[in-house]
């Protein structure tokens, strides 16, 4: 693990504003961490305002761009569906959202305000074709994964019999949350299997749903499988997962500032353990006593979840999605989320730096020893 960050200081009042949902508790979360440190609680541009051009920015404010999702509103704005469940129009989001990122960043460093994200890393963390890449080319371990296009089900059936995997995950390229992703098995003709979160209507519209199903008929996966194609799919290796207490396990871990400060494992009866899909947090001793039993040690997973956070230097905390395999001893990486610091009252790691932090406090005292080392690089010799 990395060098942890200097202690914050409050009485420097670092001005905040954050780009954000102004009802969404990641925003209220944050703004509490604020006003916790001693600093002036933030100015909130709502991200609906922010996309209609009214906005503007500060000097000298740390500007946190945090997630635009769960507002029907915002959505419409983003990917024009009808419902906010809806599950197409991924591509849209991804080119209006990133547009937006980038406009947010350019206004911020012009006003003399201080960004929280890279707008090009945020593209690809949310493009999880090139983040896969990136991460290859940097020698982060992740789940082999199939490359090029794939057109429908007809090409992605042949292309899995060709690289001979048997079980892949499917998911949407630019989604989140768990929002399509799709883990398949083909174990031949007629014999197929599909676990996903998605509802297909009557029409062949697909919406998200908070009960995982299972799809066996094949015309069921192609018609699944076609309705996600339009707007790009990611397709890769399902490596079995180490499991805790009889439920398949991995790890969210948060990044900040280049450092692993939190760590949760998450659990599941199913290949997916996103919590708001039934996942329940696992045990954080239990996992690291299992990576010491089988030869291994937890640290290699936070250094791996670091190692993949530095593909993305610009961006100040990011979410790693770290698997542990082969009974935890070794540990890939399968996504890293610009957004996935979600975890409320989980404190810090020992030894990171944000000890009895939570994920916001920890990216308020990071953003503090940021601004004390400017003022010192500025400071003449």
């Amino acid at each position: 693990m990395s060098p942890s960050p200097s202690s914050p200081d409050p009485s420097r009042g670092l001005r905040f504003a954050v780009v954000g949902n102004p009802e969404n508790r990641r925003t209220t979360m944050f703004a509490d961490a604020v006003r916790a440190a001693g600093h002036t609680a933030p100015r909130v541009l709502a991200w609906r305002d922010v996309l209609r051009g009214r906005y503007a920015f500060r000097p000298g404010e740390f500007v946190r761009i945090d997630s635009p999702g769960e507002n029907a509103e915002v959505d419409r704005l983003l990917r024009g569906a009808d419902d906010p469940a809806r599950v197409e129009g991924t591509a849209l989001w991804h080119r209006r959202f990133t547009a937006a990122v980038r406009d947010v960043t350019g206004a911020a460093h012009r006003a003399g305000a201080v960004p929280s994200a890279d707008p090009e890393e945020v593209a690809v963390m949310f493009d999880k074709r090139r983040c896969h890449s990136r991460l290859t080319a940097a020698g982060v371990p992740v789940p082999p994964a199939l490359t090029g296009p794939v057109g429908g089900w007809d090409e992605l059936r042949e292309q899995l019999r060709a690289a001979r995997v048997s079980r892949a995950f499917v998911k949407p390229a630019h989604g989140s949350s768990a929002s399509g992703v799709v883990a398949l098995s083909v174990a031949g003709p007629g014999r197929i299997r599909a676990t996903t979160s998605v509802e297909t209507a009557p029409d062949g519209r697909l919406f998200n749903s908070l009960r995982v199903r299972h799809y066996t008929s094949e015309p069921e996966v192609a018609a699944l499988v076609n309705a996600l194609v339009p707007d790009g799919i990611h397709v890769e290796r399902w490596l079995p997962k180490a499991s805790q207490g009889g439920r398949a396990a991995d790890l969210r871990v948060v990044v900040v500032a280049g450092r692993a400060t939190h760590a949760v494992v998450r659990t599941s009866r199913h290949p997916m353990t996103n919590l708001h899909l039934g996942g329940a947090r696992g045990d954080l001793g239990t996992a690291r006593e299992a990576a010491r039993a089988a030869g291994g040690s937890f640290d290699d997973a936070l250094d791996t979840a670091e190692r993949a956070a530095a593909c993305f230097p610009g961006t100040l905390c990011v979410g790693v999605d770290v698997l542990p395999v082969t009974g935890w001893r070794r540990f890939a990486v399968c996504e890293v989320n610009a957004f996935g610091d979600l975890l409320p009252r989980l404190t810090g790691l020992p030894g990171s730096g944000a000890e009895g932090l939570d994920t916001y406090a920890a990216q308020v005292a990071a953003a503090q020893a940021t601004e004390r080392r400017a003022e010192r690089e500025e400071q003449p010799a």
